[in-house]
């Protein structure tokens, strides 16, 4: 669940704490989740991290040419061991290992092995040139009012090939943000509400982003705890006071407050319609 915001704020913690060391190790304990066979990660040892970065939902550490990311996928979560460690804890993925400095373990919850990661040579993007622009940039306001995507806003802003860095958390809490149903598309939306959807990404991340820099250290197995609507569902709307609903699919569920984004509507919720039948 790791989105823009958790991601922007580890990089920053990291990069003050581990920018200018040398690379000591790279333990690959689950080995399936490097994606990536040249170069070698063992080719990256003894070289300087020059700064450590976020490009989406991708920790990027540049080792001045060559790169190695990570992506945490729903899953992921990263310990900074200081002194470092030699143990193989449950879930462990990744260690990369620092001359005098802490080391990073990267772990993953759950069951969908998801988290990767990958070593790029120097001018490979790798992953990255699949991204769309930064949520945060400038881009994503022209994009938005220039689109004539028939897909739903909530699919727009979680499709990291349209818009890098938001997932179904800060989704969920932009277009309760913006007043605006999960259902509606970009052609259904007048000037006025698109711009008003703009404004919403770049509040919600930012604020989001204010209170994950308050975080020490990696990220913790529990995060999302200051999200307004998502995973909120049957509690009070922090606006009007209704119940927040949600829609449920295989894999994720969208929350929404009615009265503030659907005009009263209920939109369907298949897993319960599923049951009613």
């Amino acid at each position: 669940m790791p989105e823009l915001p958790e991601i922007q704020a580890l990089a920053e913690r990291l990069d003050a704490a581990l920018g200018g060391a040398a690379l000591r190790g790279i333990d690959a304990i689950h080995f399936s989740s490097l994606k990536t066979y040249a170069p070698r990660p063992d080719s990256l040892l003894g070289r300087v991290l020059e700064q450590i970065d976020r490009r989406g939902k991708f920790l990027v550490l540049e080792f001045g040419g060559p790169r190695l990311l990570v992506h945490l996928s729903q899953g992921g979560r990263v310990d900074v061991e200081d002194p470092p460690k030699s143990t193989r804890p449950r879930g462990a993925v990744l260690r990369i290992g620092f001359e005098e400095r802490a080391s990073l373990l990267v772990k993953e919850f759950g069951r969908e092995r998801k988290v990767g990661w990958w070593v790029l040579a120097d001018g490979d993007e790798g992953p990255l040139a699949r991204l769309g622009p930064d949520a945060l940039s400038a881009e994503l306001a022209v994009l938005l009012h220039g689109s004539d995507d028939a897909r739903r806003v909530h699919t727009i802003l979680r499709d990291q090939r349209t818009v890098a860095g938001i997932g179904r958390g800060y989704a969920d809490d932009v277009l309760h943000r913006a007043r605006l149903s999960p259902y509606a598309t970009p052609a259904s939306l007048s000037p006025e509400q698109l711009e008003t959807l703009s404004a919403s990404v770049r509040e919600v991340l930012e604020e989001a982003l204010e209170i994950e820099r308050r975080r020490t250290g990696g990220l913790p197995t529990k995060l999302g705890d200051h999200f307004a609507a998502h995973g909120r569902w049957g509690q009070p709307c922090p606006r009007c006071g209704g119940d927040l609903r949600r829609v449920s699919y295989e894999a994720y569920e969208v929350t929404y407050c009615p009265s503030c984004q659907t005009g009263g509507k209920v939109l369907a919720d298949r897993r319960l319609s599923r049951i009613v039948r």
